[in-house]
């Protein structure tokens, strides 16, 4: 396989890159380092990437680059670029979020339809689904956002539908429900809850305690990506969920990850601020039907995981999680860089 990965530098980019990798594909990766959180903890996500001959990294912005060239010969573009996060899309932070988010997807649709026959596999968002009706959520509800964000991820969705409707790109929008796992995004909530945890901090959840997401693993949502980039006679325009299928309170999250370290650390709560959705909650029976994926992770296990990485990251000695399994067989994740945002954010 010859694949483009947008947004090769982030979270669930780079994660999807060595997974591409590791299965013999030709990866170009383009990624223009956004300050959404440190670009030195992404130049850390492709350090291992570079070393491997097959891939190629590209620093540009999508909108600029020229895309007809980079697709080249490709088989599949995976749009992972975007600006991320509910809380920053207000104000004056919306442009930025639909240059990055609408504009950017406008221009790889517009890039593909030239190439002709080059399948985009576009990362859409639960977060278009807003505070629904009823749960779980499913594609044929009626989508109504709750954030900006969440309307510009939506947009890219409507643009994706209508390439593959009046030029018949095929294209896939799959909406993922919060990743989580090794080398998550640092103003995460469940990153800084780690990060406090292990460090001995105070963890400050601004949400309602009671805020309930579905949250779904790294290496099951990569699964998901790579299948909606591979399987062939898929309907034009399919919009999918990606979710992990074991809704958990915030309180219940954190009570996982006392048991796995076997002993308590403080933590206060904020007030949830706008944009935030007191629930999500999807079902995948759409990425069953079509895709044939499935979540296998269950939350403890990928919790486990993902402070394992963290554990061997700072280098933190005592001996916290003895018994609770052992490490994935990865490519380490960075360390964050800086001080840790303020606000913890779920989406």
């Amino acid at each position: 396989m010859k694949a483009v990965v947008t947004g090769a530098a982030g979270f669930i980019g780079s994660a999807l890159c060595h997974s591409l990798l590791a299965q013999d594909a030709h990866v170009v990766g383009i990624d223009k380092f956004t300050p959404y959180y440190s670009p030195e903890q992404k130049w850390r996500n492709v350090a291992g990437l570079q070393r491997d001959p097959r891939f190629r990294l590209v620093v540009e912005d999508v909108v600029d680059a020229d895309l007809p060239a980079l697709f080249g010969d490709a088989d599949v573009v995976f749009h992972l670029a975007g600006q991320p996060g509910v809380r920053t899309s207000w104000a004056k932070g919306f442009d930025e979020y639909a240059y990055d988010n609408v504009c950017a997807t406008q221009r790889v649709l517009e890039a593909a339809r030239e190439r002709g026959g080059l399948r985009v596999v576009y990362a859409s968002s639960s977060s278009v689904y807003g505070n629904a009706v009823s749960y779980p959520c499913r594609e044929t509800d009626l989508p109504a956002p709750f954030s900006p964000y969440g309307v510009t991820k939506l947009a890219g969705e409507h643009l994706a539908v209508l390439y593959a409707k009046n030029y018949g790109v095929p294209t896939v929008s799959l909406r993922f429900f919060t990743v989580y796992g090794p080398g998550q995004r640092p103003e995460m909530a469940m990153a800084q809850m780690i990060e406090a945890a292990l460090t001995g901090s105070t963890f400050n959840l601004f949400a309602a305690a009671g805020a309930i997401r579905d949250f779904t693993y790294v290496d099951d949502v990569v699964r998901a990506i790579i299948l909606a980039g591979t399987v062939t006679d898929l309907p034009p325009g399919l919009v999918a969920n990606v979710c992990g299928g074991e809704p958990a309170t915030m309180v219940e999250v954190l009570e996982c990850l006392r048991g796995i370290l076997r002993e308590d650390f403080p933590v206060t709560t904020s007030a949830s601020v706008a944009g935030d959705v007191l629930r999500t909650g999807g079902d995948s029976g759409v990425a069953q039907h079509y895709l044939g994926w499935r979540p296998r992770t269950r939350l403890a296990d990928g919790l486990l995981q993902q402070v394992l990485r963290r554990r061997r990251e700072l280098d933190v000695t005592a001996p916290r999680v003895d018994g609770w399994g052992s490490p994935v067989a990865a490519e380490p994740a960075p360390a964050m860089v800086g001080p840790a945002p303020v606000a913890a954010g779920l989406d």
